[in-house]
């Protein structure tokens, strides 16, 4: 069966205030204002489909022209949308971002979709699409309801789910839903918040030595640690192999959706038959193109993937 993977997360717009020079909280900034497409499923589904694979969406957008227009664009991109609930209002989250002139993030306030619509559509055409997919990418912390159906379809039929986390309500609640996986993918605070101990990115090799007991507590096959400017640790339990991959160099622009990027071009990797060594190398890549751009999934990231 050729690959198709399944993703199932949010659909964010993002309302994003990019400062000319140096951001000052408590006075006026110039700068620029732009709306641009984002969530975890959305980022990841568009990145997947740049990258080549074909991909179905599983989320909830909302009735009406913005709505239209993320399903147009996933759409354009090849991402198959046919599984996206439409609702009445708050099928999508909000989320408005200052970024700084560095291009990090200065300050959030996040309003987050109602998923009854992405729950009811799972319930009526889960099964639908289980047996379209070959693979799964998860949102972790969706909720445990529609986390844990997610993932009892996939068992059932032994497809290998590759899992990242969201705000890491459902994970600490619930750490069983890490049993498993084929690749669980977060950032240094959000292991050590998993491991009960504080991770420091600029420590790569602690982290690394971290990694065994934190895979074999939640049973995973492999795990990767993302670093910020200092990459990225990974372990791979069935090969034993495991390192540190750095981060590339590049300029700056905006680093909202690098994350969700990393995890695309690391999953993209390893369902092509990558090693974790080659995927993670990979997934830098899709990283360092996405930090490039002030969208939060690279519009041309196939185009300079294949460079």
């Amino acid at each position: 069966m050729a690959i198709h993977v399944g993703v199932v997360g949010t659909v964010f717009v993002d309302c994003k205030g990019f400062a000319a020079a140096n951001y000052v909280p408590l006075g006026r900034n110039v700068g620029s204002v732009r709306f641009v497409h984002g969530g975890v499923g959305r980022n990841v589904a568009e990145n997947l489909a740049q990258l080549g694979l074909p991909v179905s969406l599983v989320s909830s957008i909302d009735r009406g022209a913005i709505g239209a227009d993320v399903a147009v664009r996933l759409a354009a991109a090849g991402v198959d949308t046919a599984f996206l609930a439409e609702m009445d209002k708050c099928g999508m989250g909000m989320w408005l971002a200052v970024m700084d002139g560095q291009g990090e993030l200065a300050g959030s306030i996040s309003q987050m979709p109602n998923l009854q619509g992405m729950a009811d559509m799972i319930d009526q055409r889960g099964a639908d699409l289980i047996n379209r997919v070959t693979h799964i990418a998860l949102e972790l912390d969706l909720n445990e309801t529609i986390t844990k159906q997610v993932l009892k379809l996939a068992r059932g039929k032994k497809l290998p789910v590759y899992g990242l986390p969201g705000n890491l309500s459902v994970i600490l609640n619930t750490p069983e839903v890490l049993d498993g996986l084929s690749c669980f993918i977060c950032n240094h605070i959000e292991a050590g918040r998993l491991c009960g101990t504080e991770l420091d990115e600029n420590e790569p090799a602690h982290v690394l030595d971290r990694l065994p007991s934190f895979a074999r507590e939640r049973n995973l096959e492999s795990v990767v640690v993302t670093l910020g400017p200092c990459g990225c640790a990974f372990l791979d339990v069935r090969t034993g192999e495991s390192g540190i991959q750095p981060a590339m160099k590049v300029n700056v622009v905006d680093t909202c959706g690098a994350g969700d990027a990393f995890f695309s071009g690391t999953m993209a990797g390893l369902v092509r038959g990558e090693t974790l060594t080659q995927a993670v190398v990979t997934g830098t890549r899709a990283a360092a193109c996405t930090i490039q751009s002030a969208e939060n999934s690279c519009p041309s990231l196939g185009a300079q993937m294949a460079v």
